[in-house]
Formats: structure tokens, sequence, C-alpha cells
């Protein structure tokens, strides 16, 4: 095949946080209702809090700089083998992070 693939990929840490709230469960928790009542409702007394999809999601994760490198299309078979690589001559992997993440391949 002709051509190359510009491919992204994240390193990954032992201690990274990916944690998924629903609305209900902020909603539920009183530090959290104290600081929005007092953030958003100053001086007005006797407010309630409610959601029309309780089911919504947030979602508390580690933010992750992004690296890229571009390879051949031929070389598609060994991209996490050479993201791992990549990170290594860039000297990003290190005791606690150890792991690279595919995020994104593009094709040029």
């Amino acid at each position: 095949m002709k051509g190359t693939m510009l491919i992204t990929y994240k390193v990954l840490c032992q201690k990274d946080t990916n944690k998924e709230i629903t609305i209900e469960a902020l909603l539920n928790n009183e530090k959290v209702l104290k600081v929005i009542k007092s953030e958003f409702g100053k001086g007005i007394r006797n407010l309630a809090l409610t959601s029309d999809d309780k089911s919504a999601l947030l979602t508390l994760a580690t933010e992750k700089e992004l690296y890229q490198f571009e390879v051949s299309k031929n070389d598609f078979a060994d991209i996490l083998d050479l993201a791992e690589d990549d990170a290594r001559s860039r000297k990003l992997l290190k005791k606690e992070c150890d792991r690279v993440e595919i995020v994104d391949i593009d094709t040029l």
C-alpha cells in the first residue's frame, strides 16, 4: 500500500482517573448542593435543585497530552509497537506511565 498514516496517541499512567458521575449522585451530595446554591443563588432562600435527566453523566478524567507520529500504511499491524517506540524515544514512558493508547488514525 502506498501512503502514510498519522497516528495520535496518549501515554497512560497508573494513577489516571476516568470516572462517570450521574447528575442524581451530584444532587444527592449535600456539599455539592451547598456550593451550587451559594454560587448561583446568593441571598435567596429555600432553593431546590432538580434535573429533568437524572441519568445524565459527567466524566471526571485525567487530562492527557496527545502525541503524533507518521508511519507507512504497510506498518498498520505494528502501530501500537511503533507508538510505544515513539514514546520511548521522546522519553515519555516512566515508572508509573508505561502504556500508550491509540486515540486516532488518519490516512494521508
